[in-house]
């Protein structure tokens, strides 16, 4: 069963980006996923550490100002370990949208860190890579 619980957080935290078909990207649910204290880092070039509130505000904002429309990201393969109320998930993914007028797709790796808490899984921390 925690196999399955953390399939849905880890597909409701890729879901919360999508605003394609004119629906409204609902960002704020990672509020509900991420433990309020829960660490998001961004590798690369870019290297940048954020506070849950710190990465949602500026993607709620290129979601829903009508510079990124149409986009979604999901996962294509995972591996996910369990351990009693920890685990840890790989996941590659991909993306598509359309930013400032121009389709862009892209591919990555996030490192997903989950515990059980007495509501259920929540994370408590996302790293991700985004492919050149």
């Amino acid at each position: 069963m925690s196999k399955i619980e953390i399939d849905l957080v880890t597909a409701e935290f890729f879901g919360a980006f999508d605003n394609r078909g004119g629906r409204t990207a609902d960002v704020a649910r990672i509020r509900r996923l991420v433990l309020p204290e829960g660490v998001m880092v961004k590798t690369g070039p870019e290297f940048t550490v954020y506070t849950v509130d710190e990465f949602i505000e500026p993607r709620r904002r290129l979601l829903r100002d009508g510079r990124l429309v149409e986009f979604s990201e999901w996962e294509t393969s995972e591996r996910t370990e369990i351990a009693g109320d920890i685990a840890s998930r790989f996941s590659a993914y991909r993306k598509s949208g359309t930013l400032d007028g121009e389709p862009f797709e892209g591919s990555g790796t996030k490192s997903i860190q989950f515990v059980r808490t007495a509501e259920g899984w929540r994370i408590t921390a996302v790293s991700w890579y985004d492919q050149p």
